[in-house]
């Protein structure tokens, strides 16, 4: 697809009340406080992280790049007791310098997206090795995700290294993302809370260089 440019009782009678019967079933449960005040919004709370590719679904990318796209950040990937994948963690870049080995820190921005539907997380945005095809397409499609819906999907069973941007084939196919109230730095720690490696006693930095967690 290319891009789209009572009635009162009678006076001296008495009326005898009737009974009501007792509730029952799911009545007994119902909620007697107060609704919710309205136009109080809910917090946006952990994000899912993702490449524009991983998404799998159309995406839109926040236009403001000042306000919800992030400096470059570092990060390491550490294997997690009931966790299937390694988790991603921020860390300081001292402490990554001094402890780890230059390839286990990866290095990208992160801005906040959403799929259709306000399923909002937030997208690796490459910003090293530039040159590379795949980051290269991935930058393009993030870009034109600013105004419009996009698909990046991998083009390696065609023989390019680079990735396939589609968009929808209606540009309003998908209501406009509501965006969340929270900055993206309340974003960012909320999704990164426990996982923030500040210390060289963090329990992530002592398992990656395999160092006894010290009680």
């Amino acid at each position: 697809m290319s891009k789209p440019n009572v009635q009162a009782e009678p006076e001296g009678e008495k009326v005898i009340p009737i009974a009501k019967p007792k509730e029952g079933g799911l009545a007994r449960f119902k909620s007697k406080s107060a609704p919710m005040i309205a136009n109080v919004a809910t917090k946006t709370g952990m994000l899912p992280l993702s490449s524009i590719s991983e998404a799998g679904d159309f995406v839109r990318i926040h236009p403001s790049e000042a306000d919800y796209w992030s400096s470059e950040l570092c990060f390491v990937k550490v294997p997690m007791q009931g966790s299937k994948n390694d988790v991603f963690h921020l860390i300081d870049e001292d402490i990554a310098t001094q402890y780890l080995e230059a390839k286990q820190v990866l290095r990208f921005r992160l801005a906040l997206a959403s799929k259709p539907s306000d399923k909002f997380f937030l997208c690796h945005v490459p910003t090293t090795n530039l040159e590379n095809t795949w980051n290269a397409s991935a930058l393009e499609a993030i870009e034109d995700a600013k105004r419009l819906w996009v698909k990046a999907m991998s083009r390696r069973s065609e023989g390019v290294d680079a990735y396939k941007i589609t968009y929808a084939k209606d540009a309003d196919a998908f209501s406009e993302p509501r965006w969340p109230a929270e900055s993206l730095e309340d974003l960012i720690l909320a999704t990164f809370k426990g996982h923030l490696i500040d210390s060289d006693q963090h329990p992530g930095l002592l398992r990656l260089i395999g160092a006894k967690l010290v009680s």
